[in-house]
């Protein structure tokens, strides 16, 4: 029992130093893209969706070949290392493609990496308070975001490549971290059950999972990537250490919030808490697209909320199903998938410029997720009527 709660705490603390890893070097290289480079919002757009693009490809690739061979969970070990030399090129970049390429790498290692560990985590976590754990492993990640965005804020003169130095250092750090989890947690991982049983019947159909991970990434692209810290700080006229830093507590608050759903979702209401979810993420990029500080926080806040509710109980309800490193793997590349498109979306409209309703301005780009809003409410109404 000791050396499964030790592994348990190991991979939390990877999703710590991993977090803050990334979120250090997302701005500084939003930033750097954007005003050394000087790319373009639809390119810095394309950049985010090239790493999505990569991560949702190998997160489905390393659902597979974990089916194959148990012994490959370290391969999330692996990348990490990855991760930890590939940040280290960025300040070498003397255009937005090179960028691209880069992120590239980044989101391939980081689709082996992190869908491992959120399988690894939800498998091996006691099933009673499966769908905390794995909300306390997002929690620390999340607070990790506040850090990271932090961290970027006060080491602004440290240049690009002494800030992707740092970010390197806890790259490997986190792999560390992950390679001894796994060891300790090596006999808990059950990549594919032979039988369908008690633990191999998800609560609520996979594919209907899956359709509202679709929807819910697409809503709330709008707050992760590049494209968020460029659009808080030009919307909100903010310079870019407080645009980090406040786009950071946010994601940090919300998370916290979304601890509280988990406790319900583990006593039998997942159906409610999903339903409850959607709803918050339709309205989301709609409230997002006043020109107003509280309700571009408001909606910010919002659809981290939903997306960060989501995601444990998602994978808690999916570890039940008889393919469970498949379905894990599965829905991380359809969030990726959807994340880019929403990403995509956002960065193209952005040039749309604003528009001015009864005296309320609103940004164009943003009330484009309106559609898909109205399709998540009705799936939501529809798994309401559900007996």
């Amino acid at each position: 029992m000791r050396r499964q709660y030790l592994g348990i705490a190991l991979l939390i603390a990877s999703a710590f130093t991993g977090t803050l890893a990334f979120r250090l070097a997302t701005p500084a290289v939003a930033f750097y893209t954007r005003d050394i480079l000087k790319a373009s919002m639809a390119y810095l757009s394309i950049i985010s969706a090239s790493f999505i693009l990569a991560r949702s490809f190998s997160a489905l690739f390393s659902g597979l070949l974990l089916e194959k061979r148990k012994s490959l969970v370290y391969l999330g070990a692996l990348a990490m290392v990855g991760n930890a030399l590939a940040v280290n090129l960025y300040p070498f970049t003397s255009s937005w493609l090179h960028v691209m390429g880069i992120k590239l790498m980044n989101g391939f290692l980081n689709g082996i990496a992190w869908p491992i560990a959120q399988f690894v985590i939800a498998v091996s976590s006691p099933k009673e308070i499966r769908s905390r754990v794995t909300a306390l492993y997002f929690i620390f990640g999340n607070f990790a975001g506040l850090l990271g965005n932090y961290t970027y804020a006060i080491t602004q003169g440290f240049g690009l490549k002494g800030q992707m130095y740092l970010a390197s250092f806890f790259f490997f750090l986190t792999a560390l971290c992950m390679l001894l989890s796994y060891w300790l947690l090596y006999e808990k991982i059950v990549p594919k059950r032979e039988k369908e049983g008690k633990e191999g019947k998800a609560p609520i159909n996979p594919k209907k999972i899956l359709m509202l991970s679709a929807l819910i990434s697409f809503l709330s692209a709008f707050t992760s990537g590049e494209i968020t810290y460029i659009y808080v700080a030009e919307t909100l006229n903010l310079d870019k250490g407080t645009a980090a830093t406040l786009i950071g507590l946010i994601g940090f608050i919300a998370t916290l919030l979304a601890y509280i759903p988990s406790r319900f979702a583990d006593l039998g209401s997942e159906r409610k808490v999903i339903i409850t979810i959607s709803v918050l993420a339709g309205v989301s990029p709609i409230l997002a697209a006043v020109k107003n500080p509280i309700t571009v926080f408001l909606g910010i806040l919002m659809a981290i909320f939903a997306a960060q509710t989501f995601r444990p109980i998602s994978r808690s309800i999916l570890a039940s199903a008889r393919r469970a490193s498949a379905a894990i793997g599965g829905i991380n590349a359809v969030r990726n998938l959807s994340t880019t498109a929403g990403q995509l979306v956002f960065g193209f409209a952005y040039s749309l410029g604003e528009i001015a309703i009864l005296g309320i301005v609103l940004k164009a780009a943003l009330l484009i997720f309106a559609p898909a809003s109205l399709l998540l409410f009705g799936i939501a109404i529809k798994l309401n009527d559900k007996k």
